[in-house]
């Protein structure tokens, strides 16, 4: 008997053993490397109740499951529990540093601190993270240039950190990330011209950036799949090329509030298929007439050339097109009649004829709002009596 309890005894000690020794099963880099990240952040900007604050490396092991009390949120380790996969915080206003140290999670698959109030440069170490597919840092305080190092995480499909104070241009190299889909650095104090893209995006959104140039072909040759195109709030310059709208899937377009000057719409081909569905434009310093080309666009329903320096008729091509619904001339030297289908009482498109040069804008309808340019402004314009 005596025997017995002692070899059940030892057996529930090497249980004991077993199942404590399974207890520790992070990597050392990956705790080592949480540790330093929990460390960069300030103490008194860490909530009690937040996913931080429950990450004790002092009682529990970040992989250890069940999660009851530590380590509740802001992680998710791989099948066998010894990897960090994926780093996504709370938005609850931490602040401090991005460790170096966050290089050690080497297979990371997603690192997302959005909504916070991290700041500081974010580190060129980042480029160990190989098998990164997703980095969201959008909506903290990071500053410096966005480094050169991030074209080497060539598994990125998606990079969001819109809305910091990145510096500088965007890398030159950064067409090298073969698999990105989804690139927005929009709300930065980036400069520069764009780069080379590359050739599997479909988003991108540059928009409130202090970027400059002309739009060249050049950068946008091997995005054969783009359809959003946002680069509004820039300071680009000189013509838009007729090759931009026929580009293989653009759908949706935005480039207002730019000094753009010149703009050239061809009609997309017959053998093609063109998807393009909005278009803006507005707030630039576009001179010519309204192009008639863009009626020619089969699923176009929004279109914006508001506040430009654009002269002639509103061509009548955008009267007949049957997807139209939102046209935006206002703000123009438009002359002449507006089309009857715009300013009819049940007309279907909605948008604004307003503050041109137009005749006989009824008061009552809505897209003659606001009412048009004085006549002395006009024939300033048009260098004597506007013609109609």
């Amino acid at each position: 008997m005596t025997l017995s309890i002692s070899s059940g005894l030892i057996f529930l000690l090497l249980l004991s053993l077993f199942l404590f020794s399974t207890d520790a099963l992070t990597s050392l880099s990956d705790v080592s490397a949480l540790k330093a990240f929990k460390a960069a952040v300030k103490p008194n900007s860490i909530p009690p109740w937040s996913c931080l604050a429950s990450w004790d490396f002092t009682t529990s092991d970040p992989c250890a499951s069940p999660r009851r009390t530590h380590f509740t949120c802001g992680i998710t380790c791989s099948s066998d529990s010894t990897r960090v996969t994926q780093l996504t915080l709370d938005p609850v206003g931490y602040s401090g540093h991005l460790t170096p140290l966050i290089s050690r999670l080497t297979e990371l698959l997603t690192l997302d601190l959005a909504d916070n109030n991290f700041y500081g440069l974010i580190p060129s170490s980042i480029s160990s993270l190989l098998n990164l597919k997703t980095l969201t840092l959008r909506s903290n305080s990071f500053s410096g240039s966005l480094p050169d190092s991030v074209t080497k995480l060539t598994s990125l499909e998606s990079i969001d950190i819109s809305h910091n104070s990145l510096t500088g241009s965007l890398p030159k190299t950064i067409n090298s990330l073969a698999n990105l889909r989804q690139l927005d650095l929009s709300y930065n104090k980036l400069t520069g011209s764009i780069p080379k893209l590359p050739k599997n995006l479909i988003d991108i959104a540059l928009k409130a950036n202090s970027l400059s140039g002309l739009i060249s072909k050049e950068s946008f040759t091997e995005s054969t799949q783009l359809e959003i195109v946002e680069l509004a709030e820039n300071s680009f310059t000189g013509t838009l090329g007729a090759w931009f709208f026929l580009l293989e899937s653009i759908q949706q377009v935005d480039l207002a509030n730019n000094t753009l000057t010149g703009l050239e719409v061809l009609p997309p081909t017959l053998t093609g298929e063109n998807n393009l569905v909005a278009v803006e434009l507005g707030f630039n310093q576009i001179i010519g007439t309204a192009p008639a080309s863009f009626a020619a666009y089969p699923r176009l329903s929004s279109l914006s050339l508001r506040y430009n320096m654009l002269h002639g008729v509103i061509p009548s091509e955008y009267e007949r097109s049957m997807t139209l619904r939102r046209l935006y001339l206002d703000g123009n030297f438009l002359t002449g009649k507006p089309p009857a289908r715009f300013v009819r009482a049940n007309a279907e498109v909605m948008g604004s004829l307003g503050n041109n040069c137009l005749r006989g804008c009824p008061g009552k309808a809505k897209m003659c709002a606001p009412s048009q340019k004085p006549f002395s402004i006009c024939k300033q314009a048009y260098g004597g009596k506007p013609k109609s």
